[in-house]
């Protein structure tokens, strides 16, 4: 049974920076906060857990001594999925019966543990592990940092408020994934990012025209106090940031790509709105990409799903073995 009328939340903040079990329970602390005040989902913003990697964007790519410690530093304060950081986040989320879509840097700790992704994890309002996406594509400096999804893990979750998913930051600017997550039926779009300003803004404002869809555009709003003195490249290559570097703007967008709420500019906070199930119906009447606005009889999307493992034991043969003792 369907949920008429609920309250989703887009958090936006700033992680504790390169320092997980802070960050972790600033989470935790927001998660509380966002339950107490109604609501059923909360959305956090891109790689929250334990930071995004802004060096990427000041210091060039060819000095590799200070991209390696910062590097090994935001390493250190990563997560696998599952740990005991993770568990901490899903306990928060159940005990608050509150359902939690937050950005992680992850570690490939299924291969060789030494390579993160960009991650979006979601949490269920039960404390469970209801899945995640790694980013397909970091963008351009991202790649320093980064590794790319290396699989096509995106789902649309099914829960009792409505049907779940999202893209993280730059990826809500790939055609054939917005059209995927459509055909797979979702309602409620989560967008955490890094990117701001006005074009950022109109693209939260045409998802959700486009998939008739609520979305949450999330992002951290941080400020140069935010980053620990002790890190060199502060000194080095922040010297002359005052203020805000990136002052957040936030918002929630409706199915008719009209602003609900925000954008929040210069300061931490949490962003409110009010859905009723009948909105994530009734503006497809006009438009359904996937559906009576689809053509699939001249347009066809393949999605290739399943992982492709990094190494692959296969037992070798007794001809194959003698062979080789030869």
């Amino acid at each position: 049974m369907g949920v008429d009328e609920f309250r989703i939340a887009a958090v936006q903040a700033s992680s504790v920076f390169l320092n997980r079990n802070a960050t972790i329970e600033k989470a935790c602390g927001l998660i509380e906060e966002a339950a107490k005040a109604g609501a059923t989902l909360a959305a956090f913003p891109e790689a929250f857990v334990s930071g995004y990697p802004l060096w990427v964007w000041f210091i060039p790519s060819g000095e590799a001594h200070s991209l390696r410690n910062l590097f090994t530093e935001l390493f250190q304060s990563a997560v696998s999925i599952p740990d005991p950081a993770v568990s901490r986040l899903a306990e928060a989320a159940g005990d608050c019966k509150i359902t939690v879509a937050i950005g992680v840097n992850e570690k490939n700790s299924e291969a060789s543990n030494s390579t993160l992704y960009n991650t979006l994890l979601y949490l269920g309002s039960d404390g469970s592990i209801l899945g995640k996406h790694r980013k397909l594509i970091p963008t351009a400096g991202e790649r320093l940092v980064w590794g790319q999804g290396p699989e096509a893990d995106l789902e649309v979750f099914r829960l009792p408020f409505g049907r779940l998913s999202g893209l993280i930051c730059w990826e809500n600017y790939m055609p054939l994934a917005r059209y995927m997550l459509s055909a797979a039926g979702q309602q409620i779009h989560v967008a955490p990012t890094w990117d701001r300003g006005e074009p950022w803004v109109s693209t939260m404002r045409h998802i959700g025209k486009e998939s008739r869809c609520f979305v949450l555009g999330v992002c951290q709003a941080l400020h140069i106090d935010d980053i620990p003195d002790a890190l060199d490249f502060k000194s080095r290559y922040l010297s002359e940031i005052e203020g805000w570097i990136n002052p957040g703007l936030s918002l929630i967008v409706d199915p008719d790509g009209k602003v609900v709420t925000g954008p929040l500019e210069g300061e931490e906070g949490i962003l409110y709105a009010e859905v009723k199930s009948h909105e994530l119906v009734g503006p497809r009447w006009q438009l359904d990409v996937a559906g009576h606005y689809a053509r699939p009889d001249i347009f066809e999307l393949r999605v290739h799903r399943g992982a492709r493992r990094f190494l692959v034991d296969e037992e070798r043969s007794e001809d194959d073995a003698e062979e080789g003792a030869g």
